[in-house]
């Protein structure tokens, strides 16, 4: 055998089929803000977005960067994957987009996790598209409701819901960047062309700022052929835009929503933990969080 096939076998490939990059420990903030923000969009339910905002958004944590969660989904399973009762709010996001008379910083609540503040949601927002669509600037309306705090967060990220209707243009018309987690699963390849579509549109009109950050490959099992070869086709299909991490498969995951806290925590030496431990480094190896 050659030195040259030594040295390739030397390589480590990591499940995306790419030499793992050198991650290195980001260094300390000197103060916070003004905050990075990233809008976690896909229009397929399913596919662990809201797990992985709050596991990102623990891990970046974690890495002493203060974050804000905002839960842009009717269904509040942010609010309540973070220990907030989505059913015992008065004042949410949906009332920050409708009326200007609320304080941001009053209706933004503290999790268990250190540095990690999230604004949460409840099933009031499913009228929010509709009354919006009225409004003058309806697009900027997220925008509004988040400057206010930007400079208190290093990181703010949004966990949109399931759809590409208003709420989500707000989201990504109030976001510096994407990211776009995708289920190993072939059928979850063909709704991203057009999310890559709608993300272009609002670059070209309303946010020329915006930036796609990366697509996750989430609910991975590296033991099957088929997610192997979908996760092979997503990163010759956007190269450069493929998250090198890749969030397995595991039962720990349903364990860590019961019990309203992130895997960071609940099963911190796991490697559900360590991969969302791994994609924080990576975010901040890219430039793409502080």
């Amino acid at each position: 055998m050659s030195s040259t096939s030594h040295q390739q076998l030397d390589i480590d490939l990591g499940p995306t089929g790419r030499p793992m990059p050198e991650l290195p420990e980001p260094a300390p903030l000197d103060g916070h803000g003004p905050a990075r923000i990233i809008s976690m969009v896909n229009q397929k339910g399913g596919v662990g977005k809201t797990t992985s905002v709050i596991n990102l958004g623990a891990a970046l944590a974690e890495l002493g960067r203060k974050v804000l969660l905002v839960d842009l989904d009717p269904q509040g399973a942010l609010s309540a994957g973070t220990g907030v009762n989505p059913y015992d709010l008065d004042v949410t996001v949906y009332n920050l987009l409708m009326e200007r008379r609320h304080d941001v910083r009053e209706v933004i609540r503290t999790t268990e996790t250190d540095k990690l503040d999230v604004l949460p949601a409840n099933i009031d927002l499913s009228a929010a598209e509709v009354t919006l669509v009225n409004e003058v600037a309806r697009e900027m309306a997220l925008a509004r409701v988040l400057r206010p705090v930007a400079d208190d967060y290093d990181v703010i990220i949004i966990d949109c819901q399931p759809s590409l209707g208003l709420l989500t243009v707000n989201a990504l018309a109030a976001s510096h960047g994407v990211i776009i987690p995708l289920e190993a699963e072939y059928f979850a390849l063909r709704g991203v062309a057009l999310l890559v579509e709608t993300i272009e549109k609002v670059q070209d009109r309303i946010n020329p700022r915006l930036e796609m950050d990366g697509i996750l490959i989430t609910m991975f099992d590296p033991r099957t052929l088929h997610a192997r070869e979908v996760c092979q086709r997503v990163v010759e299909a956007f190269p450069d835009r493929v998250f090198h991490t890749t969030i397995n498969r595991t039962v720990r995951f349903p364990d860590a929503s019961v019990a309203a806290e992130p895997i960071i925590s609940f099963a911190s030496s796991t490697k559900g933990a360590n991969a969302y431990r791994q994609l924080a480094r990576e975010l901040i190896a890219r430039g793409a969080a502080a």
